[in-house]
């Protein structure tokens, strides 16, 4: 007997009810069938640095691995970048013969090999060329600064930079400063190259002539799958950022965890699993960021799918990429959703083959998980990772996220959740909101070169998040906020994610932001910034009147601030609260 919660409060205020007989199946029978002995999903315990791990039995024990099984999709098509569009054999030719040319250059195991390039075909090239002969990918933000790129270099000990012109422009000024950088390939120079760097034209050619390339092998290497593979920085929202160290058995679990998540859908729904399509995402945020590469890229190319980057985000390019190309998934954070639901021209463009939007990275409003269902006819998807768990770790699609759609999803069958008081020594029971603990093979190694973060926050297998939650009865996550965010108001808890989503609700909102304001007595106060919708009207005794109905007096925001432009964000999608302070006078 199945013991399914009911239509939750929230899914039942955005008009969604679970229809009759759904769930077929409860996520316990589901995961005994998929995962049994000899299943796809099958789980197998081994050691990882010492901790007994559940990890996908049938996920490919390296990237290198990855890129053989890319490879033989042949002729479909991988890449598509403005008009330039790349296949998969033509990517592994370039790919390996980038490779070779690292491995003579004198890039070996271990080695670091910085990429800082928007989202452009080079970049898979690249990072698979470096990963696959055991060096360590170190995927640099592209929206950085030229200081904060010299930083990345430095910190990370980057022998080789492969990088774009306009970041090599950035990085510059810097190149003093960068002892161990021995050399540089630069895409898409339109002049000289000067600082002895070199083109990767040279050496590869351009996209369009990569299938003109020789056929090429990738260098043999003996790479283990707890072998390093990548440093991603985290957001560095406060602080320097530091590097997460992550292995390529980080990197494949989420291949398997992603196709996961699509056949528990069907079968809670009562169907059969679909027979695997390839899909067309249409990839908007930075390959930079574990969700785009870990979550997003991997999977499309173990499917033999096909990746679409834009120059930059603009949501009438979007729609009309979604058209041509017959785009079947996008998303990545709220805002891109929301703007392509709210666009003023989006009923001129035959969005028909959108089956899927998703989003992590940032919080999102109950509110856009109903209109993504209403407006595209299209599930919605969400999940809860971060840099340090190398994205995905819960993963909520579909019937269950609109029946659910304050929550991030369950844990996925390979991890593990908990909920740890502040003394990181006692497990609170369900419902209670604490520290949000994960443990799975997704988790990386630590953080590089910064052995006391690394103990703080990596405790035998386990990484303490940061984030405070709660788990319901089944498993499932709800992200209440961030520890460091959360205001205290004369000794009261306020969530700011509890704030946002009451003002998502009212009917002129599309970002909002709570913040808390030092006050001599209380400690601080709430305070909100908000940016209506094109044409919408609220004004701020309104927004406080709206909240005042909903919540608590004392989470009522004191002051509410109205923003022209959607809300600023760093590159994972995260609003920039240090940057609305400002504000407020």
């Amino acid at each position: 007997m199945l013991t399914e919660s009911p239509t939750s409060p929230v899914a039942a205020s955005h008009s969604w009810s679970a229809p009759e007989g759904w769930p077929a199946l409860s996520l316990k029978q589901i995961e005994a069938m998929l995962c049994a002995p000899g299943q796809p999903f099958e789980m197998e315990t081994v050691e990882v640095e010492g901790v007994s791990t559940r990890c996908w039995k049938n996920a490919p024990p390296s990237l290198a691995a990855l890129a053989q099984i890319a490879r033989s999709h042949g002729d479909k098509t991988f890449l598509i970048y403005e008009g330039e569009r790349v296949s998969y054999d033509a990517w592994f030719r370039a790919t390996a013969t980038l490779a070779q040319h690292l491995t003579a250059a004198g890039i070996g195991k271990g080695d670091r090999v910085a990429l800082a390039m928007r989202n452009l075909p080079e970049w898979p090239v690249a990072f698979f060329a470096i990963v696959s002969i055991g060096a360590i990918a170190v995927p640099l933000n592209a929206w950085w600064t030229g200081q904060e790129l010299a930083y990345g270099l430095k910190d990370s000990g980057a022998k080789l930079l492969i990088a774009d012109a306009e970041r090599l422009d950035r990085i510059a000024p810097h190149l003093g400063e960068l002892d161990a950088l021995e050399a540089m390939l630069i895409s898409r120079s339109l002049g000289e190259l000067a600082h002895g760097a070199k083109a990767l034209e040279d050496v590869i050619g351009a996209p369009p002539a990569y299938a003109e390339l020789a056929p090429a092998e990738l260098p043999p290497v003996e790479i283990a799958p707890d072998d390093a593979a990548t440093i991603f920085y985290t957001s560095g929202t406060t602080g320097n950022p530091k590097g997460a160290l992550g292995s390529h058995r980080n990197m494949t679990t989420n291949i398997l965890t992603t196709a996961y998540a699509g056949v528990r859908s069907s079968l809670r729904r009562g169907e059969a699993p679909p027979a695997p399509e390839p899909a067309v995402l249409l990839t908007v945020i930075p390959l930079f960021h574990v969700t785009a590469c870990s979550a997003g890229m991997t999977g499309v190319m173990f499917a033999g799918s096909t990746l679409v980057f834009m120059h930059k985000w603009d949501a009438t390019r979007a729609l009309e990429i979604i058209e041509r190309e017959k785009v079947t998934a996008t998303g990545g954070v709220p805002t891109i959703a929301w703007q392509l639901i709210e666009h003023p021209d989006r009923d001129k463009y035959d969005l028909s083959s959108l089956k899927s939007i998703s989003y992590g990275g940032a919080p999102s409003a109950p509110e856009l998980v109903r209109k993504i269902r209403e407006v595209f006819g299209a599930l919605p998807g969400n999940g809860w990772g971060m840099t340090e768990t190398m994205a995905t770790v819960t993963s909520h699609t579909a019937e269950d996220y609109l029946n659910r759609p304050d929550s991030c999803g369950p844990a996925v069958p390979v991890s593990d959740l908990r909920i740890m008081d502040a003394d990181g020594q006692t497990e609170l029971p369900v419902g209670q909101v604490g520290e949000l603990w994960a443990r799975g093979p997704q988790i990386v190694k630590g953080y590089w070169n910064k052995p006391e973060a690394t103990a703080a926050t990596f405790v035998d297998g386990w990484v303490r998040t940061g984030d405070l939650a709660r788990l319901d009865e089944e498993g499932f996550c709800y992200i209440v906020d961030r520890a460091k965010d959360m205001i205290i108001r004369g000794g009261e808890n306020i969530y700011s994610s509890e704030v946002e989503n009451v003002l998502y609700d009212h009917p002129a909102v599309t970002d909002a932001a709570l913040i808390g304001l030092p006050h001599r007595t209380l400690g601080e106060e709430p305070a909100a910034v908000v940016h209506l919708a094109p044409g919408a009207e609220a004004s701020e005794a309104e927004l406080q009147a709206w909240v005042r109905e909903r919540l608590a007096a004392f989470k009522v925001p004191v002051r509410i601030v109205f923003c022209a432009e959607t809300l600023p964000r760093n590159a994972n999608g995260k609003i920039l609260k240090k940057d609305l302070a400002g504000l407020f006078g």
